[in-house]
């Protein structure tokens, strides 16, 4: 299903949400229990994934780059 004006998908959500070890809470769809510490670790690793994501996509085309000027 598209985003539609959210920030994260339904999908990434749950599975930040699974990997920080609190995918039980959510899995009837249910965030109220959801504690404002645990949604801050899904937002700041949702950020550390995103820069990872940025770093490695910068290195592949730099690669390319370097490959393309031999």
């Amino acid at each position: 299903m598209p985003n539609k004006g959210g920030v994260m998908s339904e999908e990434t959500k749950y599975k930040l949400a699974n990997d920080l070890g609190f995918g039980d809470k959510v899995s009837d769809h249910d965030w109220s229990d959801v504690t404002t510490g645990e949604v801050g670790s899904m937002v700041r690793e949702a950020i550390r994934r995103g820069s990872e994501a940025v770093e490695k996509e910068a290195q592949v085309e730099n690669g390319a780059v370097h490959q393309n000027a031999k």
